[in-house]
């Protein structure tokens, strides 16, 4: 496919940035695209693992916190309910809520692991803001057993925020190798670095898992042969 008719279907303000970023060569231009859609793909793997692995990891330790593995649905009227969550209006029990709706809506029956099916990476990073956590007895930092001692709720949350922040670039098809004007991968690099701790700090023997899906870093490499 040729630079023009790439830009028909692209458009040409997507591809404007790209095109700039090479020095206005459209030979460029149509290289570093591809390199910055496979590097996107090649996140979608560990993305994966790592939101199912953080997921089930917190659940699993609120369900200690609270002494029920329904929590997620037995909770509802309790800690969800907090007059300490208006300023969130009250988000986790929202979103609690609008599953249990959409699970109805399809004739099922409502149970926590469905409950927990539907909800978004957003809903379990926000167990880590304060107000939430506090709530839950500081139970989602346990999930980290083998975390450094200085490593708290707070650089964790900020950790998750900027995964968080980069897979939404990734799932709605932004860009993910500028820095600015300029062709930079070191967004994608601290990420990855920040889920290989997150995931190391879970558990070393899922961080050897996850590498085998990992090649990142190859296709990162190819921007270098521009």
């Amino acid at each position: 496919m040729n630079y023009s008719q790439l830009e028909l279907y692209i458009s040409q303000p997507r591809l404007s940035r790209f095109y700039r970023a090479c020095g206005n060569s459209k030979t460029k231009t149509q290289k570093l695209y591809k390199i910055n859609l496979r590097v996107s793909q090649a996140f979608y793997p560990l993305m994966n693992l790592f939101e199912t692995f953080i997921r089930n990891a917190i659940y699993n330790q609120i369900s200690i916190h609270f002494a029920d593995s329904d929590w997620i649905m037995n909770q509802k009227m309790f800690f969800m309910s907090s007059v300490t969550l208006t300023r969130s209006r009250f988000y986790l029990l929202k979103q609690v809520q609008k599953a249990e709706s959409d699970i109805l809506r399809r004739g099922l029956a409502i149970t926590s692991s469905r409950i927990i099916a539907e909800q978004t990476f957003g809903f379990w990073t926000s167990f880590f803001d304060n107000h939430h956590f506090i709530l839950v007895g500081g139970a989602p930092l346990t999930a980290f057993p083998y975390k450094p001692a200085h490593i708290n709720r707070s650089h964790v949350a900020t950790m998750l925020g900027r995964i968080r922040e980069f897979r939404n670039r990734i799932y709605h098809n932004e860009p993910i190798c500028f820095s600015g004007i300029n062709i930079d991968f070191a967004l994608a690099l601290q990420v990855l670095r920040d889920i290989h701790d997150l995931i190391g700090w879970l558990d070393p023997q899922l961080r050897a898992y996850t590498d085998y899906f990992n090649n990142i870093q190859n296709k990162i490499n190819q921007s270098n042969n521009l």
